[in-house]
């Protein structure tokens, strides 16, 4: 390595050293219950299991979810319903309350704003960015409005543009393009199928193993 390369190596170095971290977490199996799941569980309709871990590709996955929904005549408040009676995973109010004194900190999730209200509130209402419902007067879902294309990899990027260093954490399929754009990426709660394919990620399953690995993607000497 020349001069100049040495120098340049120490420039990027001395610029990651003085950014700010974001903390980008995703939101459904990391944080709070897999809302879909839940509500195939109180429906009984076994279709409605279906997450990114099973299909990917959101769109497909969505369209899939609104026929299930028409077919059986079932309307937003009674997803609501089902949201009011659940609570976020044990553990993660007091990881997310950790992770705020550490981090500015941004949910990144495929969720809906229509869903979402009553878990953040449980959550202490961090940042949430995710996506919007259309619904007809009769309370049915007819339509999604998704915030962009690749939404969680494309704030990611919007944040670096902004000089943040960003660590993100999520568990599925969906997540993979975001944990790829962060500087850091964590895979927690994800299936081994998903930790098999992508082998460059840490994965953990415990929160206080997810600490852990924020404070060794961290740039500064942060401690638990």
């Amino acid at each position: 390595m020349n001069v100049r390369e040495q120098l340049l190596c120490a420039y990027n170095y001395m610029k990651q050293e003085s950014l700010v971290e974001l903390a980008c977490l995703d939101l459904e199996g990391v944080l709070i219950p897999e809302i879909w799941i839940a509500f195939a569980e109180e429906t009984g309709i076994e279709e409605l299991k279906a997450t990114t871990r099973d299909i990917p590709d959101y769109d497909v996955l969505m369209k899939q979810r609104l026929r299930i929904l028409d077919e059986h005549g079932l309307t937003l408040p009674q997803i609501q319903a089902t949201i009011d009676r659940l609570s976020p995973l044990e553990g993660a109010r007091e990881f997310i309350d950790w992770l705020r004194e550490r981090f500015q900190v941004v949910i990144l999730s495929d969720t809906f704003y229509e869903f979402a209200a009553p878990l953040m509130r449980q959550l202490g209402h961090p940042t949430l960015l995710c996506h919007k419902l259309e619904v007809n007067e009769e309370g049915r879902i007819t339509d999604y409005t998704l915030r962009q294309k690749d939404p969680k990899r494309q704030s990611v990027r919007a944040f670096q543009l902004l000089n943040y260093r960003v660590i993100a954490a999520g568990d599925s399929y969906n997540d993979t393009t975001m944990l790829t754009q962060a500087e850091s990426g964590i895979l927690f709660h994800s299936p081994q199928n998903v930790i098999d394919e992508f082998p460059q990620f840490p994965a953990v399953h415990s929160f206080e193993d997810l600490k852990n690995e924020f404070i060794k993607a961290s740039n500064r000497d942060l401690s638990l």
